[in-house]
């Protein structure tokens, strides 16, 4: 302590830059070396291992005292940049993840700059957020009264969305009470392709996974109606309350996309809520040549989808939307004297969105999205996944033209197939796909994913990537071919 400083007076601390000019020369360096990350990612690998060194540095103590911005910076060049899954990259292709885009780097750092919390009160990014859900309303044909709230991802969308169902279709008492004050057990239905984010959605409203009735699908991967009126019949007569369809407009394996006009009539006749998990396909919507393939969605009591897959908004950023206003804030509000609304000051605000969803503390997510909109336009991103959805297609035709490869599956952008050389043991092509796909990844070339159809391991290509070219695509299968062929040689 400082002779001259008073005993016991507090030594007071700031986490702000020292010398704001070096720290901006620093900052100015870090937005350099992000943008060429960009500019140049077509050069790196889409993938590599982590090796052991960078492992066990990563489990190093916590640190306790300063190392400093720039050591700090160094140590992510180091130990993070170079192991990451790139799915940045335009032959990133594995499950379905969006590629960002380097405007999104300069909207998270506007975002971080202001640090706004979105939980409501009177403030422009309340505004921002509600013209953003205003824009995804008239686009997905929902009415300017329905309700919505941007979240983190699907999975959090679906969960308010059966959140709002369980709300609407059983009363408040359940929301007061708990499922324990029902008479009778509840019934989810979707299909066997079906996110499994569904499930942990029935396990934390207090449903249970018994309740979500996976329903057989037909040849082409869709819910199979027949059997799903069997089974609603079924409940019925056995004492169980029919809750709840779940729809899908793209499910993760193959990119099918349920009969949503029929399940939507057959809802409306069973009195039953009709929710859509539409992840990536719901944004077929913007599309006037791909809109019909989800003709219905439209009718759907409630839909989830993401924005950071096919509209590549830096992750997270995703959007629930519901036509039952009140449905949705009954399910959700709970009072608080520190959110009641006042006439005047900070509080005077209209909308309350902790009162639409489970985050009270809500970054300002609306910013990136509305920025990019102003930016690219709606009708430009349709054009992209029409790009991609016509890539898809060009893979699939050359596989089915290439007399070593086999096409197990192709719905819209994704893609599944096989190396199945003449005469090759039907019992050896799973193992020998699975070893080639290793191959690939280590290879840093492309990165596809994989699935199991039909009892076969398959090599699945998802296209949510505006960087992917015809080129791309050409390459792929030519180190599919190669690699397979290595791989034939040595069975």
């Amino acid at each position: 302590m400082g002779t001259n400083e008073p005993k016991g007076q507090l030594k007071e601390e700031t986490l702000d830059p020292v010398d704001w000019v070096e720290f901006g020369t620093f900052a100015h360096k870090l937005l350099d070396e992000a943008i060429g990350y960009a500019r140049l990612i077509r050069q790196r690998r889409v993938w590599r291992g982590v090796p052991e060194h960078v492992r066990t540095a990563l489990r190093e103590a916590a640190p306790e005292e300063p190392q400093g911005a720039e050591s700090a910076y160094e140590d992510f060049r180091r130990l993070v940049l170079p192991y990451t899954y790139a799915n940045v990259h335009p032959r990133a292709w594995g499950w379905v993840i969006g590629v960002g885009t380097p405007q999104g780097i300069l909207h998270e750092t506007l975002a971080a700059a202001i640090n706004c919390n979105v939980f409501g009160a009177e403030q422009s990014p309340v505004y921002v957020e509600e013209q953003v859900l205003s824009w995804f309303k008239q686009k997905l044909g929902y009415s300017p009264q329905a309700s919505g709230i941007l979240v983190s991802g699907a999975s959090t969308a679906n969960l308010i969305g059966l959140a709002v169902a369980r709300a609407a279709m059983v009363g408040n008492a359940a929301v007061r009470k708990g499922l324990q004050s029902l008479d009778k057990p509840v019934a989810l239905y979707c299909s066997e392709e079906a996110h499994n984010s569904l499930a942990k959605a029935a396990t934390l409203l207090g449903l249970g996974t018994n309740s979500l009735r996976r329903i057989a699908v037909d040849n082409k991967f869709r819910i199979s109606i027949p059997d799903l009126l069997s089974r609603i019949s079924h409940d019925r007569q056995i004492g169980c309350t029919p809750l709840c369809v779940v729809g899908n407009a793209g499910t993760v394996n193959t990119g099918a996309i349920d009969d949503l006009q029929e399940l939507a009539a057959i809802c409306e006749r069973e009195r039953l809520w009709f929710h859509v998990d539409g992840a990536f396909g719901a944004l077929l919507k913007l599309s006037p040549s791909l809109a019909p393939l989800v003709s219905g969605l439209e009718r759907a009591d409630s839909v989830a989808f993401d924005l950071h897959k096919w509209m590549h908004m830096p992750y997270d950023a995703a959007c629930i939307l519901t036509r039952h206003a009140e449905q949705h804030r009954s399910a959700f509000s709970s009072a608080a004297s520190y959110l009641e609304k006042h006439s005047r000051g900070i509080g005077s605000g209209n909308t309350l969105f902790a009162e639409y969803g489970i985050e009270t503390s809500r970054p300002f997510r609306a910013l990136k999205i509305w920025l990019a909109l102003k930016e690219n336009g709606f009708a430009r991103y349709a054009r992209i996944i029409e790009q991609n959805v016509a890539q898809a297609q060009s893979l699939a035709e050359k596989i089915t033209e290439h007399p070593e490869l086999r096409l197990l599956s192709s719905n819209l952008n994704i893609v599944c197939f096989q190396y199945a050389p003449p005469g090759f043991a039907e019992s050896r092509l799973s193992e020998l796909n699975r070893e080639l796909l290793f191959r690939l990844h280590e290879s840093g070339k492309a990165a596809p994913s994989y699935t199991t159809l039909d009892g076969r391991f398959a090599i699945r290509v998802a296209i949510t990537n505006h960087r992917t070219t015809t080129e791309d695509i050409k390459l792929l299968v030519e180190e599919v071919a190669r690699i397979g062929a290595q791989l034939a040689i040595l069975e």
